[in-house]
C-alpha cells in the first residue's frame, strides 16, 4: 500500500498555474481537451482531497466565474 503523500498546499491558499490545463473528461462543462485555464492564471484552492489510487493530493481551484477545475501538485504554485 502506498503511504498518502502529505499536501505542500493549504485551502484557501491563492495559486498560479505553472501550465495549461486542458480537460481530461472531468470537467463535464466543457468540450474534450477545452482549456480550463492558462499558464499563470491565479485563483484560490477551495478544496484538498486525495487521489485514491496514488495516494497524491488533488486541489480544487476556483480561477474566478465560479470555474473550479481539480489540480495537482505539479501544475500549480504559490504566489
Amino acid at each position: 500500500m502506498i503511504e498518502p503523500r502529505t499536501p505542500k498546499f493549504q485551502w484557501g491558499q491563492r495559486v498560479a498555474t505553472l501550465t495549461d490545463l486542458h480537460n481530461d473528461g472531468s470537467f463535464p462543462d466543457a468540450e474534450l481537451d477545452a482549456l480550463l485555464a492558462a499558464v499563470g492564471d491565479q485563483g484560490e484552492i477551495v478544496q484538498v482531497g486525495m487521489h485514491t489510487d496514488s495516494n497524491t493530493p488533488v486541489y480544487l481551484v476556483e480561477f474566478g466565474d465560479r470555474r473550479v477545475v481539480g489540480c495537482m501538485e505539479e501544475e500549480i504554485a504559490p504566489l
